[in-house]
């Protein structure tokens, strides 16, 4: 496969031999950072002239159609550069995309808040001859610029909404200072610190820099260090996320919601905070033996090892459980890796691709300048009748000035065009996989392996999400819905049926024992109901964080109350882990989205797949209910189409809660 070919060599290029045939992605200005300014200038034009066109149109569904061409004119810009702006190694190229942003950014604002603009939408969606006309994904996506445009206070008088524009422009100022903050380092006095552990911190002087929770170190006494020095109150940080808390309340009361979580909840799965609290305490409640358990064991492993100091504290948590988990099935990475190179993982998810979904992966040659690193590998999806699908680059190698973060950006959505051609999906796929050594290839640890599935869940669901829409393509859809398909593939990944077509040793072609896999899953259920546990105390302050305002105390007291009655580990005096918290800014209010989604995928998964995960029939039951819609369908509807039923909470509840049973037959093997 073109993953083992070795990645760095540049591959022989079409095309002539000097200067750039195209530019990044294939847009061709985008051959030199300038090219942003003409990108951005383009969009901001077209973007002028629909505007005029979308008020000047009567009402009915080509009013949704100019909207959405509205709206892919500046995402195609916007969301290009938002990927360009963190990987680009070249630093003018990522100045330039940061403007790029801003600018649309910007232009976005200025259009959430054009009356006239607002108005042609509203005609559409008072006219009910026009309304009970449209399918229902293009009444779904009439309703939902509408929200962005409600969100802005445009149904406001004239004071109303320029406070609603100034607290959306506070807001972004606020979220973006605070996410900074949360990953400032902290400075101690090197004295404070006895001696003998001064080495694991950076000296900057007389101070030592304290930059993250130094959570596996084996030392008590330096978790504990960091965990206190590095959650240290600080006054600034702390006001940043009060007036954050307080601006988001203000303009969800303002445009007339009771809370920022029910303007926040608004098209999701649980759609109501109410249910949202229901299901993390339900959890909680099944989950809280469980986690005594858990408790007790890291306990005893902690007097084992340090009889003098056995009290469990929240330092503790990480580290133990894994000591646990290693003690009890050896599963050191090492292991695993040489039966996990990154060509045989890719042939794993073509082949299971291809059984499921009729679709294979194929390596595209690049042309000069679309690339922004030689060893990005551009894949062409395609489906065994239905021909190319769209384009996944992947951006799989670590490099200096590139973020140590798994993710999937969307670079263009897909949309039927004016002309009928439907317009094909692009999106990266960023891992951070060591560079292998001369000649050998790539080796994934298990961990790894289970990311980039997860990650290629992503890229599928944009693969086929193929709405007539781009404002709902692909990933475009509810927070809580969103990782599910993402989530699913970790299940496959976890499977020895999946496992055994694609993980064998490099060097003997021998295939993984099955006792290795059953092992690695086990192990992932130790200590987990604790691990889960401290989700749901996450995301339970994210509720009462997001909920009625005035809070009922300060925000590090609302931590204390809710860390001793939901996680149950002793909160830490002078710490505020809150203000760590950096999801409280891309996910206010959804952090439980997690949790649901697992649950949904589990769901799924023991319905679906658990009997035989190669089942073409379910594959194409997948792909029609839950990955053809995007965000064009309510997510709801969209898990009752696969699972034939309507899920209670109850239900997500058992699903996570049974996902915690060890398998009997491992057990025994093992013991």
């Amino acid at each position: 496969t073109a993953f083992d070919a070795k990645q760095h060599q540049q591959q022989p290029l079409r095309g002539g031999a000097t200067g750039r045939d195209t530019g990044l992605f294939g847009v061709p200005e985008l051959s030199c950072p300038e090219g942003f300014q003409e990108a951005q200038d383009r969009a901001l034009q077209e973007s002028e002239q629909l505007v005029q066109k979308a008020c000047s149109a009567p009402p009915g569904p080509e009013t949704v159609m100019i909207f959405d061409q509205l709206s892919d004119s500046l995402c195609r810009v916007a969301d290009l550069a938002d990927f360009v702006k963190v990987a680009h190694p070249d630093f003018a190229f990522r100045e330039a995309a940061e403007e790029a942003c801003r600018s649309i950014g910007t232009m976005v604002e200025k259009l959430n808040t054009d009356v006239e603009l607002c108005q042609s939408l509203r005609r559409v969606l008072a006219d009910e001859t026009v309304m009970s006309s449209l399918d229902p994904e293009t009444r779904r996506v009439a309703e939902l610029f509408m929200f962005d445009f409600e969100i802005s206070g445009i149904h406001l008088d004239e004071e109303k909404r320029k406070k609603a524009v100034d607290l959306n422009v506070r807001i972004l100022d606020l979220c973006n200072e605070f996410l900074i903050g949360t990953h400032i380092p902290n400075k101690i006095d090197k004295h404070v610190l006895p001696e003998h552990i001064r080495y694991h911190f950076t000296a900057e002087g007389n101070y030592l820099r304290v930059a993250g929770l130094h959570a596996d170190c084996p030392d008590d006494l330096v978790r504990e260090a960091a965990y206190k020095i590095f959650l240290h109150s600080n006054a600034q940080q702390l006001a940043r996320l009060e007036e954050l808390l307080v601006s988001r309340n203000s303009l969800a009361q303002l445009v007339g919601y009771d809370t920022f979580a029910h303007r926040a909840l608004q098209g999701t799965m649980a759609k109501t905070p109410e249910t949202v609290r229901q299901f993390l305490e339900k959890l909680s409640e099944q989950l809280s033996k469980r986690t005594q358990k858990d408790f007790e064991m890291m306990t005893k492993m902690k007097m084992k090892l340090n009889p003098h100091n056995s009290m469990l504290m929240p330092w503790d948590h990480p580290y133990y459980s894994g000591v646990l988990r290693a003690e009890r099935y050896n599963i050191d990475p090492g292991l695993y890796c040489p039966f996990f190179s990154l060509g045989a993982c890719m042939e794993g998810l073509n082949s299971l691709f291809s059984q499921l979904l009729g679709i294979s992966l194929y390596a595209e040659q690049t042309k000069r300048g679309e690339i922004w690193s030689e060893d990005v590998r551009k894949l062409a999806v395609v489906h065994e009748t239905e021909g190319l699908l769209g384009y996944i680059y992947c951006d799989f190698f670590q490099r200096p000035d590139k973020p140590h973060q798994d993710c999937h950006f969307t670079v263009r959505g897909g949309r039927l065009k004016e002309n009928g051609e439907y317009q094909l999906p692009v999106v990266v796929l960023m891992l951070s996989l060591p560079n292998s050594a001369r000649g050998a290839p790539t080796l994934l640890s298990p961990g790894m392996m289970e990311n980039l599935f997860h990650e290629m869940g992503h890229a599928m669901h944009s693969m086929l999400g193929r709405t007539r829409y781009q404002h709902v393509t692909g990933t475009r859809c509810a927070t809580d819905f969103a990782e599910v398909p993402s989530i699913l593939m970790e299940y496959f990944a976890n499977d020895y049926r999946v496992v055994n077509q694609f993980a064998r040793h490099y060097k003997t072609g021998q295939p993984l024992p099955k006792n290795m896999v059953s092992r690695l899953c086990e192990s992932k259920k130790v200590c987990a109901a604790a691990d889960m546990q401290l989700q749901v105390f996450y995301a339970v302050l994210d509720q009462i964080y997001h909920g009625k305002h005035p809070l009922k105390k300060s925000t590090t007291e609302i931590l204390k109350e809710t860390q001793e009655k939901v996680y149950g580990l002793p909160y830490v005096h002078n710490t505020a882990w809150q203000l760590r918290f950096s999801h409280l800014v891309g996910y206010g209010a959804k952090y439980y989205s997690y949790l649901m989604s697992r649950a949904v995928a589990s769901m799924v998964w023991k319905q679906c797949f658990a009997q035989n995960p190669f089942d073409r029939a379910m594959g194409e039951r997948y792909r029609r209910e839950m990955l053809a819609h995007g965000g064009a369908k309510e997510p709801m509807l969209m898990v009752q189409g696969m699972l034939q039923k309507s899920p209670s909470v109850e239900d997500f509840v058992d699903a996570l809660v049974s996902d915690l049973d060890h398998d009997f037959e491992t057990f025994i093997m093992d013991s």
